[in-house]
């Protein structure tokens, strides 16, 4: 196990984050491997990672899971792959701005936190793979997904950033920008709309009654394999001798970013809204 390259992996109880651990251990990883409820822990240990309670939310739980995850590995990092979050659902006007609060603070304060104690371990060692899981979203915006756009906005902002910051010190820097991937995160998004939006009282009531309606209905996936193109550029991004700033996984998102590119922006937003 000491020769096995180490990685750090947030957010591994379902999703891309679980199938991605997954085949990393696979393909010979050592794993560390977070999550919040005590079946995902034990699921995570039995599969043969290293699992640790990681809260996005506390600054404390941040600074204690690093220090257990350094004192596990003796202070060895190879790569981290930042990829926990959840997506606040709802209209920008509908938004106390607790819900943004809450929202940055997983998605984005907590992924620099953590880049901010791995670096220095990165450059004592002289090399590292940071890799931030994004999404099209962080290109793109769309309509009712405000909170969640303005997080990887801010995130793809910091990271192409650092990336140009540790040019030169044999730390890579690498965007994944999926598209939409079989995961719980829309489903997850309910007991967020529930906890901060008026949605009865909202001028847009008709339009959540209805997205809230579809996603009670959805199953969630049990299959993880739908993940599978987020790992094929993970694996990428960890193993390329000069890895790319940018990862687009999928189709659509090829496309959102082309038509970002050709279409005017009057145009382009129009067609985003009816997509919506």
């Amino acid at each position: 196990m000491m020769d096995k390259p180490v990685i750090i992996v947030t957010g591994c109880s379902t999703g891309i984050g679980a199938h991605c651990a997954r085949k990393l251990l696979e393909d010979g990883w050592r794993v560390i491997a977070t999550a919040r409820k005590d079946e995902d822990l034990a699921r995570l240990r039995a599969e043969g990672a290293e699992a640790l309670f990681l809260e996005h939310r506390d600054p404390d739980s941040i600074a204690s899971f690093f220090s257990q995850a350094m004192e596990l590995t003796g202070n060895r990092l190879d790569a981290l792959f930042n990829n926990a979050g959840y997506a606040q659902p709802g209209a920008v006007e509908d938004l106390p701005i607790e819900a943004l609060r809450e929202q940055m603070e997983v998605n984005f304060f907590a992924y620099h936190q953590i880049i901010h104690l791995a670096v220095p371990v990165m450059r004592e060692q002289g090399h590292g793979r940071i890799i931030n899981c994004s999404s099209v979203l962080g290109r793109v915006a769309m309509p009712w997904r405000g909170a969640y756009t303005a997080s990887k906005f801010a995130l793809n902002a910091l990271t192409k950033t650092l990336r140009m910051e540790l040019d030169g010190t044999g730390i890579h820097v690498s965007l994944i920008e999926p598209g939409s991937i079989p995961s719980n995160i829309a489903a997850n998004g309910v007991r967020y709309a529930m906890k901060y939006i008026d949605y009865a009282n909202s001028p847009h009531a008709d339009k959540y009654r209805k997205r809230l309606e579809n996603l009670n209905a959805q199953k969630p996936p049990t299959d993880l394999s739908g993940a599978e193109p987020v790992y094929k550029a993970l694996r990428k991004a960890l193993t390329s001798r000069r890895p790319r700033p940018h990862y687009p996984v999928k189709l659509e998102t090829h496309i959102a970013i082309a038509l970002d590119r050709l279409l005017p922006r009057d145009i382009f937003y129009r067609l985003l809204n009816r997509m919506a």
